[in-house]
């Protein structure tokens, strides 16, 4: 899964993407008090000895349909970043549960700098859940770290909620759960349209993101139907 430290403004060329629609529409930041209302979603909703599982998605905030490609493109820095998402044909046993494969690539400055395979499956309920992730970090064209892999049936891991049964405002989720190696976690603050290259989405939910384990914060906006359209500073040009 990309790591999500980007900001929340986007450029794509002469396409500029206009989330104040969206914006305008969500909820401040919260103080404490009002993050007292939110509701934390328990793992044992993917624990896999549920049983259940697909690789087929019916949550409509996260399709898994085999040979769809989403593509993005941005800027971070005054640097362009592209994104392309695949999801492939081929499967992954983890945990003793089959998972689809997904494959994520992405370019900063025209050069690859990371390539990763993340294995979802839904469960029973609708949530679709995350297995881990295996991750190539590129520098010049060769492969210098690792960094971020994890499986949920390594010791001491668990699959992660990547999208809940049923999203909705001030619900919390565990995306990730390998301790100390990746723990990030998503927060659903809001909903409302959004305008990217791609076109616009009315049916949204904005999901704020933290890695505890940097302090890294990110957002995500994810369209009924479609999918990812927001991964911090990049947007979706088509799919």
């Amino acid at each position: 899964m990309r790591t999500k430290t980007g900001i929340f403004v986007l450029a794509a060329g002469a396409a500029v993407v206009l989330l104040q629609a969206c914006e305008r529409s969500l909820p401040s930041q919260q103080s404490d008090g009002g993050l007292a209302a939110v509701q934390t979603l328990s793992l044992d909703l993917c624990t896999p000895a549920g049983g259940n599982f697909t690789v087929e998605s019916s949550n409509p905030f996260f399709p898994l349909p085999v040979g769809r490609v989403w593509v993005y493109d941005g800027d971070e820095g005054g640097v362009p970043v592209h994104l392309e998402i695949e999801v492939l044909q081929r499967t992954e046993r983890v945990a003793g549960v089959t998972t689809r494969i997904v494959e994520e690539r992405e370019w900063q400055g025209g050069e690859l700098i990371e390539l990763s395979h993340n294995f979802y499956a839904q469960a029973g309920d609708g949530t679709v859940c995350y297995f881990g992730e295996e991750v190539d970090i590129y520098e010049g064209g060769q492969v210098v770290s690792h960094e971020g892999a994890w499986r949920a049936d390594d010791p001491g891991n668990r699959p992660g909620i990547i999208m809940p049964a049923e999203p909705r405002t001030k619900v919390r989720f565990q995306m990730e759960s390998a301790p100390g190696i990746a723990e990030d976690e998503g927060t659903i603050v809001g909903t409302g349209p959004v305008v990217v290259p791609a076109g616009r989405f009315t049916e949204t939910i904005k999901v704020r993101e933290f890695n505890p384990l940097d302090g890294g914060k990110g957002t995500k906006v994810f369209a009924a139907g479609v999918g990812l359209v927001v991964d911090g500073p990049v947007a979706l040009v088509s799919y």
